[in-house]
């Protein structure tokens, strides 16, 4: 199932889009349950800690190189 964002460019289109969700043919998000989230939020806990460690001493080593390059 694909999920479309669309923007009304007239009133009238909203009649059209609830007729046809009555007819069970689409269903509309509001849209405040679409991504309101914070991505740090939305993935917390999805990488395993020991990846998570590496992956910040990784980002941390890159600073410190930046840093010492300027």
């Amino acid at each position: 199932m694909d999920t479309w964002i669309i923007q009304l460019k007239d009133p009238k289109a909203l009649k059209l889009l609830l007729d046809l969700e009555e007819l069970q043919l689409i269903r509309l998000v509001e849209k405040t349950m679409l991504s309101t989230e914070k991505l740090s939020e939305k993935y917390r806990g999805k990488l395993p800690a020991n990846e998570g460690e590496a992956l910040q001493q990784h980002i941390q080593q890159s600073r410190e190189e930046w840093e010492n390059r300027i």
